[in-house]
């Protein structure tokens, strides 16, 4: 047979298409049927080494993908370097997704990986339906065999599948729901792909409270009862119910496209007057929403809460004349300035506008208590921003952490280092928290749904407010400000805040931004994207003009 010939395997109940690069029908069969024996079994006694050559890529993915398509899971499994989990993986996905035809197409090998389409016809009960995906597969060597085997991960047979999951056809677990904005455009996954595991979660949770009712569906089963499933293929449609939410599908869509131009990068956008969250994006789009449950230092960005734990404590107001150094050595570890700038005789709000690391650092010298230094930051972003409080969001999402430091953990906690976390939602609800004067838990359906309690604080002082809206707007506009080139064009009232957080192991910080314009609030975060106005910066702003 030539090469792109379509090739029956068992009975013609799965095929394997060849695609022009070594999956001819002769040898694929001869693969899957024992043909002559690899130069690796004949001298099992000297396993090979080095890295896998291009005919053992190619011969080993074309056997795995033969194994597989015929149904045969033993064999498949016997192919990887973890046959104990490949092999009932492989038998799971014919027998619990109903699969009764298969299409496997291998594409050209990237190096020792071998990308490969499927099309999978799924049968239950009186309904069939195709199923296709694109996935991949990597050879690698053995550890003590030396056989080139298919690396054994869930994703090999569907890019969503989990070490827990499994895929499953029949009565799906969870109600349908027409999931809304908040002027009652319907939000999908296929238009907004961020909102998908978002969307996933909401069905599990309140499907069956807004009326609605099951169908028939293919699905990946998490394997847990509070992780959503992932619906892949619907072969009959239940009853959707009809579920409103706070985004807002222009804002969603501005955020979609911004994030779309970095390869990692996270923003969410809330509503400052009533907590409410009007989008959030991740690029990629994945299972894991990084803008609702990432847990990443947010840099500078914490100096809002700095400044604000400053005023608080009596050690400074926005024009108390702050020093601002080159660099300052505190807990026995050497702080500097981006490019070790300094500032001669300035207030707080400059430093904060230009954002001064030894300024907000030299704060903690002035606390005469070192137990007061090492608890205030985290006491202010409790009790004033909600930081650390249970958030009831209506889907999983972090709630953000300013622990107890010691140390120098604790002057780098100081300028958004050290053991600090949040995610893009949290540093957006900082934001919200200034301009709206008082914290207001984020939340994405309304909490009468399932009476959830929200987090709560007293409202900032009068003083403290403006005092940060003054600094944020600072930054925001003066010609040395940080965040001015981003937040160019935006409307008024705006502030920002830039931040860059050094990663151990990246030679580049990531880039995060925060601000807001009006009554919409919203920060972003760009892995390795450098200074905050350069990459973060330029996607907060475009969300901010879409609302």
């Amino acid at each position: 047979m030539r090469s792109g010939a379509k090739v029956a395997i068992v009975g013609g109940v799965f095929a394997v298409v060849a695609s022009g690069v070594g999956y001819g029908g002769y040898n694929l069969w001869n693969g899957v049927m024992g043909g002559e024996k690899s130069p690796e079994s004949k001298n099992a006694a000297s396993p090979r080494t080095g890295p896998v050559t291009d005919e053992e890529i190619t011969t080993t993915a074309r056997d795995f993908l033969a194994a597989w398509a015929a149904g045969e899971p033993e064999k498949a499994g016997q192919l990887t370097n973890d046959p104990v989990t490949a092999g009932p993986a492989v038998a799971a996905y014919r027998d619990g997704a109903k699969v009764t035809k298969a299409v496997i197409t291998p594409g050209a090998a990237v190096g020792a990986t071998v990308p490969f389409t499927v099309k999978a016809t799924i049968s239950y009960e009186d309904v069939t339906k195709d199923l296709s995906y694109a996935s991949e597969l990597t050879v690698v060597r053995g550890q003590t065999t030396g056989r080139p085997l298919v690396k054994w991960q869930p994703t090999v047979l569907h890019p969503k599948l989990t070490a827990d999951g499994t895929l499953r056809t029949g009565a799906a677990k969870s109600a349908s729901i027409k999931a809304v904005d908040r002027n009652d455009v319907e939000l999908t996954a296929e238009k907004y792909p961020s909102l998908g595991p978002v969307l996933n979660e909401l069905r599990r949770r309140y499907g069956s409270e807004v009326g609605g009712s099951t169908g028939v569906e293919t699905w990946i089963d998490s394997g847990s009862e509070t992780v959503a499933d992932i619906p892949l293929l619907v072969l009959r449609k239940g009853k959707a119910g009809t579920l409103k939410t706070t985004i807002d599908a222009g804002v969603q869509a501005a955020a979609e496209k911004a994030v779309k131009e970095f390869g990692k990068a996270s923003v969410a956008a809330v509503e400052p007057s009533t907590g409410a969250i009007r989008a959030v994006a991740n690029s990629p789009a994945a299972e894991f929403n990084t803008a609702l449950q990432g847990q990443q230092a947010p840099g500078s960005t914490m100096k809002i809460v700095t400044a604000a734990m400053m005023m608080q404590n009596g050690l400074a107001t926005p024009t108390t004349k702050v020093e601002c150094p080159p660099d300052v050595v505190s807990r026995s570890q050497s702080f500097q300035n981006l490019d070790r700038f300094s500032i001669i005789d300035g207030t707080l709000i400059e430093a904060f506008r230009r954002s001064c690391n030894t300024a907000f650092i030299k704060a903690i010298t002035r606390l005469s208590d070192k137990k007061i230094a090492d608890t205030a930051l985290g006491d202010t972003a409790r009790d004033s921003f909600g930081i650390g409080q249970v958030w009831q969001v209506g889907v999983p999402a972090a709630d953000g952490s300013v622990p107890e430091s010691a140390g120098s953990d604790t002057p780098a906690s100081y300028i958004g280092q050290g053991k600090i976390t949040m995610s893009a939602l949290n540093v957006a609800s900082l934001s919200a928290t200034v301009k709206n004067g008082g914290f207001l838990q984020p939340y994405l359906v309304a909490k009468d749904l399932d009476d959830r309690e929200f987090a709560k604080t007293d409202r900032l002082s009068p003083e403290v407010a403006l005092g940060l809206q003054r600094m944020m707007n600072a930054a925001a506009t003066a010609s040395d400000g940080t965040a001015t080139k981003a937040m160019a064009g935006v409307p008024f009232p705006k502030g920002a805040k830039t931040g860059s957080a050094e990663i151990d192991g990246h030679a580049v910080s990531n880039s995060w931004f925060t601000g807001y314009s009006g009554d919409l609030a919203a920060a972003a975060v760009v892995q390795s994207g450098g200074h905050g106005g350069d990459a973060a910066g330029p996607v907060v702003a475009r969300v901010l003009k879409a609302g």
